[in-house]
């Protein structure tokens, strides 16, 4: 069984390998139990029509940030390992100023942390250091046979955790 420092950097490179964060750009800065540091740099292709960075980037960063925090905690290392997974139930976003260049940088924790039910918060700051957005998130665990009876296996960190792929 794998230390506390290889999880969380096995989650850390598979997170770097991920199609879709590739795609976007999403960048896992920190990481460790019950906390998660993301940035993804603001681009043309990621923006609305008017030139300001798509809300739903800003959604899928804070979404990713708070569950990576989940994902780093101990708790959840055995489901992780298993083939387990955590899935968003609630997603909840607030957004305060328009990014139109730079980095922005989600910082998520880890609130409450039940057997099944979880919940974490995220702010998202921009190049400034300025508040552009703050959300939440309620997630719940799912075992790798419920979310397997379709028959795809899917692309991620807890497949590859669950394989000990590092």
């Amino acid at each position: 069984m794998p230390d506390e420092q290889t999880y969380l950097e096995q989650l850390r490179r598979r997170a770097q390998e991920l199609p879709f964060f590739r795609l976007i750009g999403l960048e896992v800065i920190d990481i460790e139990p019950g906390r998660s540091v993301l940035s993804i740099e603001h681009r043309n292709d990621l923006t609305q029509p008017v030139g300001i960075l798509h809300g739903g980037v800003m959604s899928t960063l804070i979404d990713t940030g708070i569950a990576y925090a989940l994902l780093a905690r101990e708790e959840n290392h055995d489901l992780i390992r298993s083939g387990g997974s955590l899935v968003a139930i609630d997603l909840r976003v607030k957004f305060f100023r328009p990014v139109s260049r730079g980095t922005i940088t989600c910082s998520s924790t880890v609130t409450r942390l039940g057997r099944r039910i979880m919940h974490g918060e995220s702010i998202v700051t921009d190049h400034e250091g300025k508040e552009v957005a703050r959300g939440d998130s309620t997630y719940t665990t799912v075992a790798r046979n419920e979310y397997t009876r379709g028959g795809t296996e899917p692309l991620g960190p807890a497949t590859a955790l669950a394989a000990g792929t590092p």
